[in-house]
């Protein structure tokens, strides 16, 4: 009946191709953090490899990926980021070259409300680095939201205003080593 085909998932191929299919993206997000506390700020990426999350004020934070890392500056501090490699966070299955969700042990729900279709993967090699549950809407496909648990156990949570594709970014957005030096914490 055309009502159980509706409340179907949309199957991990399209999404996939959905994915590898982004380029360059912009979009404004609200993110619900694990203690509670909601953020705003736009968000950019460049596949493979990089994000960078601008952080509204008051927050006037910077999350980057790029160059295989992720570097977090605090809007207040005058401090050098904190940085680890962007491989221990689920944020890495996105942003990876080929995104295959159908990869063996990533996925471990792939479920549909009827209208959205929700997506609990893990990396294989990394379980313990934690998981990410995307969320899209069909027809067209489009990412909405993402839920990152990490090793604790705590939960934030990504939603994407309007995903707005083919962008021009340049690479210094991206550039780690650039943006410490431009705030002047080399």
């Amino acid at each position: 009946t055309p009502h159980f085909a509706a409340a179907q998932a949309v199957p991990l191929s399209a999404l996939s191709r959905y994915i590898n299919g982004i380029d360059t993206a912009r979009a404004d997000f609200t993110q619900i953090n694990a203690d509670g506390t909601i953020s705003k700020g736009t968000l950019y990426i460049r596949r493979p490899g990089r994000a960078r999350f601008e952080y509204a004020p008051p927050d006037a934070s910077l999350v980057m990926a790029g160059g295989g890392q992720v570097a977090g500056f605090d809007g207040k501090s005058n401090t050098g980021p904190d940085q680890f490699p962007l491989r221990r966070t689920p944020l890495n299955l996105i942003l990876a070259r080929q995104v295959d969700l159908s990869r063996s042990g990533m996925i471990l729900s792939h479920t549909s409300d009827g209208t959205r279709t929700s997506v609990l993967a893990q990396d294989p090699e990394f379980p313990e680095y934690g998981t990410i549950r995307l969320v899209f809407t069909g027809d067209p496909v489009e990412l909405r939201q993402w839920v990152i648990t990490d090793e604790g156990g705590r939960e934030t949570t990504v939603i994407l205003g309007q995903l707005e594709t083919g962008v021009t970014l340049g690479a210094r957005m991206f550039n780690i080593v650039q943006e410490i030096q431009a705030r002047g914490l080399d």
